[in-house]
């Protein structure tokens, strides 16, 4: 049996539909908060188990009789450690012979502007080592999906301003990670080992402009703003504080080249090269 967190979430979802047509149905599980939310995810044939990441009891309850487990990184930063080592112990408690933690994909962590958001995950990590349990992480880099996030609902009106700098980043499409994560499960060889989860290329934002410039016909600007004239006009559009000190942090991030470690282990397990960037606009803006 595999069971899959976070299965009502986009990754995890995506997951679930790669994996069921690798493997029948039945021998996949997905674990969720609310099981009325999970209708299309009963459809396909999988066990929905019900279980809260705050309530290790019900997490032990879930993981019976699962031999590989998908834990998919919690988006709750008020407590996401916790949650964390929670599911890992409830694993282990519950007989989880492989678990497989979905983490990030960073460089240069111990000096970058993300270590307090994303230090949580290199934690995890770490707590899994010390569980003793079988390990695979797959570290993602950057979806390409969030950059509408990052660039603006009316980009193709404004251009891009947004303080990265010539920073590069290796763009992935979430639905390709789904399917990777969907073929590690499904197959064997993978034990102990870390995957960077990373397109074979990375992009600058002004990449990023261009490739929005070939898909729209619209001249796209890119505007390399600094950090301060970016954070003014967040907060002159009303964004809340936390929010625009997340973003700021990816902006940096992107700019210092933490995120630009481009390699193939995703196109090894794809078994084909991943979408290019101006194929993940195409994907994203259609």
């Amino acid at each position: 049996m595999i069971l899959i967190t976070g299965a009502t979430g986009n990754l995890g979802k995506a997951t679930v539909e790669f994996l069921s047509k690798k493997i029948p149905s039945g021998n996949i599980a997905v674990l969720v908060r609310d099981e009325n939310k999970a209708s299309d995810l009963k459809a396909l044939g999988v066990d929905v188990r019900t279980g809260d990441y705050h309530d290790k009891d019900s997490l032990v309850k879930a993981f019976r009789g699962v031999e590989k487990l998908l834990l998919i990184s919690s988006n709750d930063f008020n407590d996401r450690l916790g949650q964390q080592k929670n599911a890992v112990d409830a694993a282990k408690e519950a007989g989880v012979k492989h678990i497989f933690y979905t983490g990030v994909s960073m460089q240069n962590f111990e000096h970058s502007a993300l270590k307090q958001i994303m230090g949580d995950h290199f934690d995890t990590e770490k707590h899994i080592l010390e569980s003793g349990l079988t390990y695979t992480f797959l570290r993602d880099n950057l979806y390409a999906d969030v950059l509408p996030m990052f660039i603006g609902e009316h980009v193709f009106e404004t251009g891009i301003h947004f303080p990265a700098g010539e920073g590069k980043v290796p763009f992935t499409l979430r639905i390709e990670m789904a399917e990777a994560f969907a073929n590690v499960l499904s197959s064997e060889g993978h034990e102990n080992k870390i995957y960077e989860i990373s397109n074979s290329e990375s992009y600058s934002f002004q990449d990023v402009a261009n490739a929005l410039s070939a898909h729209s016909g619209k001249t796209v600007a890119y505007h390399a703003v600094s950090a301060d004239e970016f954070a003014k006009a967040l907060s002159g559009a009303g964004v809340p504080e936390a929010m625009i000190g997340f973003s700021l942090a990816f902006a940096t991030g992107a700019k210092d080249g933490d995120f630009d470690i481009p390699n193939n282990h995703l196109e090894q397990l794809l078994g084909r090269k991943p979408s290019s960037l101006d194929e993940a606009i195409r994907e994203i803006y259609q």
